[in-house]
């Protein structure tokens, strides 16, 4: 079972490298990872048809897209809100492309806010890929200074997601 700092780590390198493609199959798992060439072209999401398989009931892993998928063009829209460049600040940024969640369902706290101190292991959000839940960790001691982006909105990897004024 590979670890979520693993699959970044293979993630970072296959952005790294002319590899476009990568496929590991170990133990029941599968997992599939592919680079697309084009920065324009627009973004594939599958059909509520895709097949799943699941490794074991708390970390399910996608292995086939649907045949039919639906493209949605890809929109960037900068944030009035969004604070100035602080080189004192550690950013949290996104290991991968899916929607931001603040908290574990629609009613519950969110797992921190601005002011919240967080350790390298506190979870600060979920992010969803491919129907799949993936917790987000701090990986730095300190304090949440900025939330940069809001609940429910798509995220881009490598997308600054919160700012933290290290301890």
């Amino acid at each position: 079972m590979l670890k979520l700092n693993e699959i970044r780590e293979l993630v970072r390198l296959i952005d790294e490298t002319s590899v476009t493609e990568l496929n590991l199959e170990a133990a029941g798992t599968k997992l599939v990872i592919k680079k697309e060439l084009s920065v324009a072209a627009p973004l594939v999401i599958p059909s509520v048809n895709a097949e799943y398989t699941t490794s074991s009931p708390i970390n399910p892993v996608v292995v086939t897209p649907a045949e039919t998928p639906v493209t949605v063009e890809k929109v960037t829209k900068k944030k009035a809100d969004t604070p100035v460049e602080d080189p004192t600040l550690h950013k949290i940024v996104s290991p991968m492309v899916g929607t931001f969640y603040q908290a574990s369902a629609p009613d519950a706290e969110p797992f921190v806010k601005v002011g919240s101190k967080v350790t390298d292991k506190t979870v600060v959000c979920i992010l969803e890929a491919m129907k799949l839940m993936n917790e987000i960790e701090a990986d730095v001691r300190g304090e949440i200074a900025a939330v940069l982006v809001q609940d429910g909105e798509m995220v881009e990897y490598g997308q600054p997601l919160f700012l933290v004024k290290v301890d």
